[in-house]
């Protein structure tokens, strides 16, 4: 399989693509905060056990506090060329132990950027609805013990897929110069005894995802029609709409390039 950006020749100073999975639990999100622990340090710290050098790692996504990844891909550039093998198992291996896996390593060319050459980015969001709470899953999932209709979820979801203003949608502090984004999917779907949201997009705006699980949430229950929800995406006024759901249950699962 070709992988854009990826190329068999080293360079003077090699570029590697990592592919990364974490439990955000015990961070304050992706990136180096002054606050407390980012997994972005974590890794920036095995580069530099692995490497001696201190360098920035670039992600695609700068998941919160408390969300989980089991696809975030990051460059890193080095002055020093290893074999992929050797970046990934030293990572690895440095990383511990925080819960922090460096799945795949690959080369990729100087054009690549983890953030801006990304054209897509997938979310899941899972819900364990159910009156007993979540044990095992506990910190992983939204524990919501009052029924919810998923069909009535999915179906007004489908209101908010297109080119919007996604005020209603979007963090009182998000940094974006536009609340205007295009939502490709959202649905909702009951999967092994929980309640999947995917969401898929170019780029999100922060909060965004949970946001739209918050108001999801008031649909499920019946206290919101179809019509509410649109209503919420109209009125472009963050007041409106849902509560912003926990991170514990959002994922982000892929990127695209």
């Amino acid at each position: 399989m070709c992988i854009p950006g990826a190329r068999a020749i080293n360079r003077g100073m090699p570029r590697y693509r990592l592919i990364i999975e974490y439990d955000g639990r015990p961070f304050v999100g992706w990136q180096r905060q002054d606050n407390g622990l980012g997994v972005q340090q974590i890794l920036e710290d095995a580069v530099e056990a692995l490497s001696g050098e201190q360098t920035l790692i670039y992600g695609a996504g700068r998941t919160d506090a408390g969300v989980h990844a089991l696809g975030q891909v990051a460059h890193v550039d080095l002055i020093r060329a290893f074999p992929t093998d050797t970046v990934r198992d030293a990572l690895n291996a440095h990383v511990r132990p925080h819960p922090v896996a460096v799945l795949s390593v690959d080369e990729v060319s100087d054009d690549f950027h983890a953030r801006f050459s990304a054209t897509s980015r997938t979310y899941l969001y899972r819900i364990v609805n159910r009156r007993a709470p979540a044990a095992l899953e506990h910190g992983h999932v939204w524990w919501v013990p009052v029924p919810l209709d998923v069909a009535a979820m999915d179906d007004a979801a489908q209101v908010l897929i297109g080119k919007h203003d996604f005020t209603s949608f979007r963090a009182a502090f998000c940094q974006a110069k536009s609340p205007v984004k295009t939502l490709d999917r959202l649905n909702v779907e009951v999967h092994e005894g929980e309640i999947h949201v995917h969401a898929h997009a170019r780029s999100f705006l922060h909060n965004q995802v949970r946001i739209m699980v918050g108001s999801l949430r008031l649909v499920g229950e019946g206290k919101w029609s179809r019509d509410d929800l649109r209503n919420a995406l109209d009125a472009q006024d963050r007041t409106v709409a849902g509560q912003t759901a926990v991170p514990d249950g959002l994922y982000l699962t892929h990127v695209g390039y």
